[in-house]
């Protein structure tokens, strides 16, 4: 199929409704016109009829066909005219045709009865030209007889006239459509030109200058919408990349630690032989390494699955303190190995999907677990409210400064990489809260005063549309 410019289809769409509307209006014209001149030509013979019907009832109608014949002549006016008087049953008396046009046989209007548009006969010649015709009765003085006239006439001129007026009106609406199509071109290539400009200015940006957004000064009202969602889209392309270039970088950054110490060991392991305890240990030493590297892996799928999900999650109302009592039985055997005690209250319900609620608390109970003093009490707190359930989790550590607390759910961010416990983390976990968090138009916030840290996950009562 052919492309055509919006131009080009404006403008033979503005062409095409114009030549229809001025058609049609033409057409309306020619038929009131073809109206009034077919009601002009009826009346006018039936006027002709009735005056020699008055004609003949003041003389002797056969005096009068003898001594001047060429009253009835000039009675015609035209040669397209005709005429004939005759006695029922007799030759005519009387007959004008210069047409030679074929006389119909027509049943004439009794002489004591007026003449009206109704005793007109319509009819049609061979080459389609249409015959008008009348045919009555009238009294003569003598013989005390009637005399039937028929009058006709072809309405030649008539057609010929209304042709050209067909022509005109035919003429006139293409001319007007040329000249609009040429004018609607001219005017839509002129309105088209901010779109042009717009797509200039969109085909210049590219990757070095995404800081770049589109001027919508001067655009039309019709494209300002447009101008501020590509702009928009511009900077959520600026966002996109800059967390990508982020993230890439910290993957490299925390990548390069465990490979450089899984190729590290390999080569000094590699310079000698030595002895089987030493490759044990090796080996236990690279596993660790591996299983970090798979898990951060894991981690890097999950949050890539979870920040482009466009399919609801499976909502369930779930019993907190069940949900809560489950995790920290999984818990419990690594809390007492820290000294640690896993305290759980609180009741009611959460709406969340089951599995994504239980990998966000026990995110944030293993986060727990590796930076609380020993000795303490970790606390899994439930609260049920209005607007829907908050989940807490509470140890007792080092403060967390506040600088750190607005980025410590962003990825790879480390609060402080001499923490305890910081070498084996992925930096992944409290990013993957975040994640879940947001699946479930949720809430979460984290503080830290007096040796106390506190995560909260607000879960909605409602599901988000």
């Amino acid at each position: 199929m052919s492309r055509y410019s919006l131009t080009f289809r404006l403008a033979l769409l503005f062409a095409s409704l114009s030549f229809v509307v001025l058609a049609t209006v033409g057409i309306a014209l020619y038929r009131g016109l073809e109206a009034q001149l077919i009601l002009r030509d009826d009346a006018a013979l039936v006027t002709r009829v009735d005056h020699i019907r008055i004609l003949l009832q003041d003389a002797d109608v056969l005096e009068l066909i003898r001594d001047k014949p060429h009253i009835f002549e000039n009675m015609l006016g035209n040669n397209e005219a005709l005429l004939q008087l005759k006695f029922a049953g007799k030759a005519p008396l009387i007959e004008v045709n210069p047409g030679h046009v074929r006389i119909p046989e027509l049943i004439p209007v009794s002489a004591g009865k007026a003449l009206s548009l109704t005793a007109v006969h319509h009819t049609q010649e061979a080459d389609g030209t249409p015959f008008i015709a009348v045919a009555a009765s009238a009294r003569t003085m003598d013989p005390q007889r009637d005399l039937i006239i028929v009058s006709g006439r072809q309405m030649t001129e008539r057609t010929r006239l209304l042709a050209a007026y067909r022509d005109q009106i035919l003429l006139f609406a293409f001319g007007a459509a040329v000249l609009i199509a040429l004018a609607a071109f001219l005017l839509v290539r002129r309105a088209l030109g901010p779109l042009r400009r717009l797509a200039a200015e969109t085909d210049s940006i590219n990757i070095k200058n995404l800081s770049s957004r589109i001027d919508n000064s001067g655009m039309p009202d019709e494209l300002a919408p447009l101008v501020d969602s590509f702009n928009a889209m511009l900077d959520r392309l600026v966002t996109g990349f800059a967390q990508l270039s982020q993230v890439s970088a910290d993957m490299a950054h925390d990548l390069r630690t465990p490979i450089g110490n899984l190729l590290g060991q390999t080569e000094v392991a590699l310079n000698q032989r030595r002895g089987v305890e030493y490759y044990e240990k090796l080996l236990g030493s690279n596993f660790e390494e591996l299983q970090r590297l798979s898990k951060m892996t894991d981690n890097m799928l999950f949050l890539a699955r979870a920040e482009n999900a466009e399919t609801a999650i499976d909502r369930k109302i779930l019993n907190v303190f069940d949900e809560l009592q489950r995790i920290g039985d999984y818990f419990e055997g690594l809390a007492t190995e820290r000294d640690l005690r896993l305290t759980i209250s609180g009741n009611g319900t959460v709406l969340a999907d089951p599995m994504l609620l239980q990998r966000a608390m026990a995110n944030l109970i293993a986060n727990a677990i590796r930076y609380a003093d020993p000795d303490t009490d970790i606390l899994l707190v439930s609260e049920q409210h209005r607007g829907g359930t908050t989940l807490t989790v509470e140890n007792c550590g080092p403060t967390i400064e506040e600088a750190h607390l607005t980025r410590i759910f962003d990825r790879f961010y480390r609060a402080d990489a001499a923490r305890r416990g910081s070498a084996e983390a992925s930096g992944l976990g409290l990013s993957i809260v975040r994640s879940i968090m947001m699946l479930h138009h949720g809430s979460y916030k984290v503080t830290s005063r007096e040796g106390k840290t506190r995560f909260t996950l607000e879960f909605p009562l409602k599901a988000s549309k």
